[in-house]
């Protein structure tokens, strides 16, 4: 299958010099890009501007149609685009695949969309392809996304009559850096240059901060403390944070993020309203996807909705559907939003009377299971003040004003910000575990050491195994990258002090260090090394794969264990 016709330079690993020197006085857009919408803002010197296509309006809807062999952004795009979802001929839903491998379960489970996701099972990245005058005509999701965000440069540039080059965009908690290196590979493609990748919810507690800061100043012209809960569900992923703000001041406390989101909703309404629904044609299977879609929308505003479609060949689907029988079929997904939000308050150490407002955002903010579930757990009214559809958006336009340092006499976007990472970094350990040397929720920049060492006597090589993720067992996480650490003398295991430091700078940026010390010596032994992660194009489903293929056989004799372990 063919790669795209041009060549991808790597300006993911932008140093921070360059990052701090393209900024200057440059006009930066903001760009939320959604599951199944997109939006762009900008500061435009006194508050933020929504951005709207050439039909007015300011959520884009994430289509790329294909016309011949050309995909076209639909951006600006007529109105037949109802025809092309459902007749093959457009792609949606980028935002769940890119950055993915077909072993995910996220790819295995985008058999309802109207277009195929060709998978081999072998860790290797997605293809899409869609129906074109009867032929069959193929892409990767990077491919797609770089198309549609040339389309909204494009739009902005008509609108704010200038070149645009930077870009702040916001991205789901539970990104990997494969994932946030495919977005920024596609930004390049585009023509954009990425200055932040901000998460979600964090970019709406910065439209939070700037509210605040302009409405509760007391006497001394200093903004009261408070801590909020930003809950953000939109059509492919579920966001929780707790952040508090004084002073304009934004630290983010803690995130937790899911997988789960409106498609799943879509997913499991269809499975449950038509278990043979993936044995549908690419029409049908758009037609049962545009009704039940409706209807989800609907039971928001009504307690019951008839879904009436047809699946072609003389077969309908007639059915009324009750709010009551959707919340049943997804309560697993009610159930996981609730876990994420206990997770959060959890981890950010804040107890439900410290909450002072509760914000929910998102595309999924309008349902009703959602709101109630949010303030029952919070014990909190949602807060008002701001567009759930839209709050997103004006954060990243926010920073993106902060970002290129624009002259703010009168102090309006006087706004700073403190992120923590979203994954736990570490290594890989004896027994195939995954150790964070870099936990969940640090506060970035940071430097972080700990002390590894050998695993068998007169062991002279380790292999640095470096992985993003939750889980214990290290094959479940991302892999980022490896390194190997040669010449080490030969000692009794566990003699030789193996230092593995990692450093995230204020861009986000990952390196990893090690350094290898004998006890007694002050220097070390072997030559330091250090590297920018990740290294590896793919991770997740091909780790195993891509360590078999450069090692095979002597992987074993060269793991480590955490120093003071017993093995």
């Amino acid at each position: 299958m063919a790669e795209p016709e041009y060549t991808v330079e790597s300006k993911c690993e932008t140093t921070e010099e360059e990052k701090s020197s393209s900024a200057s006085s440059e006009v930066v857009i903001g760009i939320d890009i959604g599951t199944s919408q997109c939006s762009v803002a900008v500061w435009n010197g006194s508050e933020v501007e929504l951005l709207k296509n050439t039909r007015n309006q300011p959520l884009i809807r994430f289509d790329v149609p294909v016309d011949n062999d050309i995909p076209l952004g639909e951006v600006n795009y007529h109105l037949s685009h109802k025809h092309e979802r459902l007749s093959g001929a457009s792609i949606l839903n980028m935002k769940r695949l890119i950055g993915r491998v077909d072993t995910d379960r996220v790819v295995h489970a985008s058999n309802n969309f109207p277009f195929l996701v060709q998978t081999l099972d072998m860790g290797a990245r997605p293809f899409i392809a869609t129906l074109v005058n009867n032929v069959w005509k193929s892409t990767t999701p990077e491919e797609v996304l770089a198309l549609y965000l040339a389309e909204l440069r494009i739009m902005a540039e008509s609108k704010l009559k200038r070149p645009i080059k930077d870009v702040v965009l916001c991205i789901p908690v539970s990104f990997s850096r494969i994932q946030l290196t495919r977005i920024e590979r596609a930004c390049s493609i585009a023509g954009l240059h990425v200055l932040r990748l901000m998460p979600e919810p964090a970019a709406v507690a910065l439209q939070y901060a700037q509210q605040q800061q302009h409405m509760l100043r007391d006497n001394t012209g200093r903004v009261s403390k408070r801590i909020a809960l930003v809950f953000n569900m939109g059509a492919g992923y579920c966001d929780v944070a707790v952040a508090d703000i004084d002073g304009g001041v934004t630290e983010i406390k803690a995130l937790s993020g899911s997988e789960i989101g409106g498609e799943d909703l879509l997913e499991n309404m269809m499975r449950h309203l038509l278990p043979s629904f993936d044995k549908l044609d690419i029409k049908s299977m758009g037609s049962l996807r545009v009704a039940i879609q409706e209807a989800i929308h609907e039971l928001s505003l009504e307690e019951s909705v008839q879904i009436d479609v047809d699946l072609g060949n003389g077969s309908r689907l007639c059915k009324e559907v009750k709010r009551e029988e959707f919340e049943e079929v997804n309560k697993f997904i009610f159930c996981e939003s609730q876990i994420l939000i206990v997770e959060c308050m959890q981890n950010a150490h804040v107890n439900v009377e410290d909450l002072t407002d509760v914000i929910v955002v998102g595309g999924c903010s309008c349902i009703p299971k959602i709101r109630n579930l949010v303030e029952n757990l919070c014990e909190r009214e949602i807060y008002k003040g701001m567009n759930p559809l839209t709050a997103a958006v004006y954060g990243t336009a926010l920073e993106g004003a902060l970002t290129s340092g624009i002259d703010d006499p009168l102090g309006d976007v006087d706004l700073l910000t403190s992120q923590v990472t979203t994954l736990g970094i570490g290594i890989r350990t004896n027994r195939f575990e995954f150790v964070p040397v870099i936990p969940r929720n640090t506060t970035m920049p940071v430097h972080k050491e700990m002390i590894f060492t050998t695993f068998k006597d007169n062991q002279t090589e380790a292999l640095i195994v470096v992985y993003e993720g939750e889980s214990e067992m290290e094959d479940e996480n991302h892999l980022l990258g490896y390194f190997k650490i040669t010449g080490i003398p030969p000692a009794l295991e566990g003699v030789p002090e193996i230092n593995v430091g990692m450093d995230i700078n204020a861009s986000n940026e990952l390196s990893v260090l090690a350094r290898v010390i004998i006890p007694g010596s002050q220097q070390p032994v072997v030559p330091v090394m250090e590297l920018k992660m990740p290294t590896v194009d793919d991770g997740h489903g091909c780790c195993n794969e891509v360590l078999d293929r450069a090692y095979g056989p002597t992987l074993d004799s060269m793991i480590v264990r955490r120093k003071n372990d017993s093995i």
